[in-house]
């Protein structure tokens, strides 16, 4: 194996590592908020699920990294490596000023810029017309549904209905595209389906945490919080743990993707079938990440957002593990932080809307927005310096 391609597939377990090192509050913030685990269990158990993750999902999402973002000319050894690396710096900037952001969209963003500099505006896989119309149809239908629907819900509880109509329309109009997409009725993928799922993630994570916290509450409005803490307590462990499985099978496929990527841009591999050796090495790497934890982003998540009780850090857990399972299996690589934040608002959020802090929230989301365009660019430009050192170590 030459040495440049050794170095990539180095610089791709790097990738995991930081991956785990900054992705290690999703799965354990709201547990460690509601001191069901210590830090130190918390840690070492979600480890062990980041390695068993990709093992028990599919490799759609590896897949849909490796090709479904940029057209297979454009991903040369040399492209993928800059890809990577600007997506690393991004991650681990982010992870020293405590801010999630998403090493999924880092590094798709890296992957666009880097394609971009090497075929053009054309290297980029953009979803056909006839897709983006269905798309917009279909999330005005589920919006002007939403907004009809608690409207009318607000006006009979004599509560804000122009808060109603808004609220309606925004989650009416996400929810419709994965019920769509799970009905075989809207086919959906590559870059729009990862663009559109940094909007419909947190919306889902928030809209069934706070429907499960709302049903929970209900069942259990007689019991003393106590008891709810003894019930609730142990699922909330378990629901962690299936929460840092899906991460791994999410957000731990990147590195599963890129490396075959590079295999096949190598000649190496002849089609992209991804090898037993690196699923291991990128679930054992991203394990290792994890291990150090990223305790900034932890404290932000856990504490910063919304304070949270053991049955609402259960629903939260719940329902963002939910969410990552559909869209894992449907192979989008998505932010696992956008639908756990999502989840710990939705939860929040039951308790009024003072219960969260909206400043936080709006900080996260600008980091969510300007992920992709920051990694586009920074890949971008890392490919025009990196093309002048090309010839000398002999790479076209």
């Amino acid at each position: 194996m030459e040495p440049f391609i050794l170095f990539g597939i180095i610089l791709a377990l790097g990738l995991a590592f930081v991956n785990g090192l900054n992705d290690a509050s999703h799965s354990i913030a709201t547990v460690v908020a509601t001191r069901a685990l210590s830090p130190a269990k918390a840690v070492f158990l979600t480890a062990i699920c980041n390695m068993l993750g990709p093992f028990i999902f599919t490799t759609a999402v590896a897949a849909t990294i490796g090709t479904a973002i940029v057209t297979q000319s454009a991903l040369t050894p040399a492209s993928i490596i800059v890809a990577m690396g600007s997506a690393i710096i991004l991650i681990v900037v982010a992870t020293q000023a405590g801010i999630p952001l998403s090493s999924s969209n880092a590094m798709i963003g890296g992957l666009m810029g880097a394609g971009v500099a090497v075929g053009g505006i054309g290297a980029v896989i953009l979803p056909g017309g006839e897709t983006i119309v269905h798309v917009i149809l279909f999330g005005l239908a589920g919006a002007i549904a939403g907004a009809l629907v608690l409207a009318a819900l607000t006006a009979s509880l004599g509560a804000d209905v122009r808060l109603g109509v808004v609220i309606g329309a925004i989650c009416g109009g996400a929810l419709i595209i994965p019920v769509l997409m799970v009905a075989g009725i809207l086919k959906l993928s590559g870059l729009l389906v990862v663009v559109l799922f940094i909007f419909i993630s947190p919306i889902l994570g928030m809209v069934s945490a706070f429907l499960l916290d709302i049903i929970i509450t209900h069942i259990f409005r007689h019991s003393r919080q106590h008891r709810m803490k003894r019930i609730f307590q142990p699922l909330h462990v378990l629901s962690c743990l299936l929460q840092a499985a899906t991460h791994g099978g999410n957000d731990g496929q990147n590195a599963v993707g890129l490396i075959t990527a590079l295999l096949v841009a190598s000649g190496i591999l002849a089609s992209f079938t991804v090898p037993l050796w690196v699923i291991l090495a990128a679930a054992i790497a991203i394990g290792l990440g994890t291990c150090f934890g990223g305790w900034q982003v932890v404290e932000k998540m856990a504490r910063e957002i919304t304070k949270i009780r053991p049955y609402q850090g259960f629903c939260a857990a719940t329902a963002s593990s939910g969410t990552l399972v559909m869209e894992t299996l449907y192979g989008i690589p998505v932010s696992s932080t956008h639908a756990i934040n999502g989840a710990i608002v939705g939860v929040g959020a039951t308790r009024g809307k003072d219960a969260v802090q909206w400043r936080v929230v709006r900080e996260m989301m600008i980091a969510w927005v300007i992920t992709i365009p920051l990694a586009f660019v920074c890949a971008f430009a890392g490919f025009q310096l990196f093309s002048l050192i090309l010839p000398l170590i002999g790479m076209a």
